[in-house]
């Protein structure tokens, strides 16, 4: 996973209450003096749980939606 894909914190809006760490499957988040990181690139897996339990909303999981074309 690229890093422009992982979720987004907003450390000012994040109160640290660590529901996001406690909630992620692949403990891809943890605690600093300045509020949640991602641990690695390579073990977010963007499931959008951190999201979901955000009760600041301060994470963001955006997806871009892309339409492939074909040809006849």
């Amino acid at each position: 996973m690229t890093k422009k894909f992982l979720p987004k914190i907003d450390l000012q809006r994040c109160d640290r209450c660590g529901a996001c760490i406690t909630a992620c499957p692949e403990d891809a988040l943890s605690m600093t003096d300045q509020g949640p990181v991602i641990n690695g690139l390579q073990l977010c897996t963007y499931c959008t749980t951190c999201e979901d339990v955000c009760p600041q909303k301060a994470i963001r999981t955006p997806f871009i939606v892309a339409w492939a074309t074909t040809k006849p």
